[in-house]
């Protein structure tokens, strides 16, 4: 018996083929050349049918999609959407916990000896939901969406320059009621984009930097991560009240969401369009 070649394999995948279609068995080269060729063949017609309603009817891809979804949930629940810089200082990631002993900063991004690529948007949140609340000394609902970058593993779920939504609500909670409120925010979130109770789960995780999280994952993945304070970094930015916040990993979320393998297809790309293979 022969398999397809590491070639056909690999646009068997790229054309969003299973691993049942990948690693079918025939008699014979010719009778596997021939089944390729039908494949490849039925496949791309099938990407260019999405493309094409891409185009004329949806004019949004899945990401996007998503994010727009999450968003329009946190401004019905009261939440404001900031924007905040893609650059920030080293001095922020110290006060993270990430200085240059600690193994995420070889991670980082770095422009110079003072200033990087934000691989989280923590840092800039907690600056803005402090001065809000100092400014109207009332709870603040703060969120934002904007990409982040990390020199990740570059495996099936990670990628270099990636979307997050982090949604943080300050000083709206009791304290020893954060917890409670995360989960109901986790359980909202998936509702809003249409994710039954059934499909996902809630899972306590101990995060290098946030210590104990509530995670959200689909089918094993870790989609979004909560966490809450009063937490040991407040100190570091002046923040004293309690809050609860979580993140969204966009293009994990449309993954997971559209059952893919990929993270890459649902990313900032020149190579895929909303899952889709633009080489056809």
């Amino acid at each position: 018996m022969v398999k397809f070649t590491v070639t056909q394999a690999e646009r068997i995948g790229e054309l969003n083929g299973t691993a049942e279609d990948i690693n079918m068995e025939f008699e014979t080269t010719e009778e596997r050349d021939q089944a390729f060729r039908k494949m490849e063949k039925e496949m791309v017609r099938e990407s260019r049918k999405k493309i094409k309603e891409l185009l004329d009817h949806k004019h949004i891809t899945g990401s996007v999609e998503v994010g727009r979804t999450l968003e329009q949930w946190l401004m019905g629940e009261g939440y404001t959407k900031v924007v905040t810089p893609t650059i920030i200082t080293r001095d922020m990631l110290a006060k993270m916990t990430i200085d240059e002993f600690h193994h995420l900063s070889e991670q980082v991004f770095w422009l110079d000896k003072k200033r990087c690529l934000r691989p989280m948007l923590a840092p800039n949140l907690y600056v803005v939901m402090r001065e809000l609340k100092r400014i109207t000394n009332e709870p603040v609902k703060i969120f934002e969406i904007g990409s982040c970058f990390r020199k990740e593993s570059q495996g099936a779920q990670h990628m270099n320059e990636f979307t997050m939504l982090n949604c943080v609500e300050l000083a709206a909670v009791k304290d020893g009621d954060q917890v409670e409120e995360m989960k109901r925010l986790a359980h909202k979130s998936m509702e809003a984009l249409g994710v039954s109770e059934e499909e996902y789960e809630l899972v306590v995780e101990e995060s290098t930097v946030y210590g104990s999280t509530v995670d959200i994952e689909i089918n094993g993945m870790e989609v979004a991560s909560g966490s809450y304070g009063p937490h040991f970094l407040d100190a570091q930015w002046g923040v004293f009240d309690t809050w609860v916040g979580i993140g969204f990993g966009i293009e994990r979320l449309t993954m997971a969401l559209n059952k893919s393998k990929t993270i890459k297809r649902y990313g900032k790309s020149i190579t895929f369009i909303d899952g889709q293979p633009l080489n056809i």
